[in-house]
């Protein structure tokens, strides 16, 4: 054992590794590792603060980004074109609405609008369609009445549904009547009476033996009731316009189901 001693000392000292200048590179600096278990230990604590400072809510709005927030920095030529022509849309609805209320430039006509607008309604008009069948006592009469009916109920129904979808708000903010919650026409496109007074004058014009100007006072008549809607403020211009072309939809409609006499005989001894 005391020679063994001896010997593993002098290998020690013959060993190139252990000199001082290899030394540095055998063996980490203290000040190094003190550095990097104190940045280690203050990451770690500076970690857990933020995780604990930081609320569920605040991790879920953070992963989640909002894309109304986020900035289209390319838009298409589709969306520019749509979105002015919106814009413009609206501010000449709102400009035009002269008999959106009271306080507006024509307040004093708002009763007589709103009178206008009553011609133009669904409710009237099917009340008026069924005294006229309950007294009408021809074949040919009967049979333009039981038809008129169901373009009514069609064009209330058509109307209902696409308002529904849509679910456009008009340029002001007015409540709906009782008449119009009754025809389930509360949004504003397209315009149920727009629709229905394109369907009738359309209808009186192809089955109704009418004078000239009789004729230009009832499409008179279905463009002021349409404009109308427009100064009371419960539609848009196009909202109008849309409703007159689902107007003469309608009426097309009604003629390819155009029921014969023998069916509306049918349907009237039912009733």
């Amino acid at each position: 054992m005391p020679a063994s001693q001896p010997r593993s000392r002098a290998r020690d000292r013959n060993n190139v590794l252990n000199r001082a200048e290899f030394l540095s590179l055998n063996q980490p600096l203290k000040g190094n590792q003190e550095n990097r278990s104190s940045g280690k230990k203050q990451s770690s604590q500076a970690g857990g603060a933020g995780t604990q400072s930081s609320n569920p809510k605040e991790r879920r709005q953070s992963q989640q980004l909002p894309e109304e927030d986020c900035m289209q920095l390319n838009p298409s030529f589709k969306g520019i074109a749509f979105n002015s022509l919106l814009a413009i849309d609206i501010c000449i609805s709102k400009r035009l609405g002269v008999c959106a209320n009271r306080a507006s430039s024509w307040g004093g006509a708002r009763s007589m609008i709103n009178l206008l607008g009553i011609t133009g309604h669904g409710i009237p008009w099917i009340a008026g369609t069924l005294i006229c069948l309950v007294k009408s006592s021809t074949l040919a009469g009967q049979e333009v009445l039981m038809n008129l009916l169901l373009a009514l109920l069609l064009d209330i129904m058509i109307v209902a549904g696409l308002q529904k979808l849509a679910k456009r708000k008009g340029p002001y903010d007015i409540t709906p009547g009782l008449l119009d919650y009754l025809t389930m026409d509360t949004y504003a496109f397209p315009a149920g009476h727009a629709s229905r007074v394109a369907m009738l004058s359309k209808f009186f014009l192809n089955h109704l033996v009418l004078a000239i100007p009789l004729r230009i006072l009832l499409v008179l008549w279905a463009f002021c009731v349409g404009f109308s809607r427009v100064m009371i403020g419960r539609h848009h211009i196009t909202d109008v316009l849309s409703g007159f072309v689902f107007g003469y939809l309608q009426f097309r409609l009604v003629e390819l189901i155009w029921m014969s006499s023998n069916t509306c005989q049918m349907l009237i001894s039912i009733w």
